[in-house]
């Protein structure tokens, strides 16, 4: 099993920054955790969950939404097993739940939630205008 825990998560003005972090442990985790591929995902009210940037462990290699392309960037590290996800220039579009999780079934970067088979409970962004 593979537990993830979010944090980070707050209000901030638009044009802001926040930090979201997911720290991955479990046995499962600690002992492939170059198979993983971690992704973001977020749920604004009324709308349905979306993909928003995912990095594959082994290789750092990353993809983003367009709607997040430019402004957030993700980063891991190895030896805390956390994936960060800095977000920038932050909207009020920008404001939602957002979950980290984990895919091991391949070492492909998916952009499909049910590709992915741990999650963690959310934390919420909220960017005022």
């Amino acid at each position: 099993q593979v537990q993830l825990v979010e944090s980070g998560g707050g209000l901030v003005q638009a044009g802001g920054s926040l930090r979201l972090s997911c720290a991955a442990s479990g046995r499962t985790f600690s002992s492939y955790a170059s198979t993983y591929v971690m992704g973001w995902f977020r749920r604004a009210p009324g709308k349905e969950r979306e993909f928003v940037a995912a990095i594959a462990w082994r290789d750092g290699n990353t993809y983003y939404a367009d709607s997040v392309k430019g402004r957030f960037t993700l980063s891991r590290d190895n030896a805390k097993s956390t994936v960060y996800l800095q977000m920038s220039s932050l909207k009020p579009e920008d404001t939602a739940v957002y979950y980290c999780a984990a895919d091991q079934s391949t070492l492909v970067i998916a952009t499909a939630a049910s590709r992915y088979q741990y999650w963690g409970q959310g934390t919420q962004v909220t960017v005022s205008s």
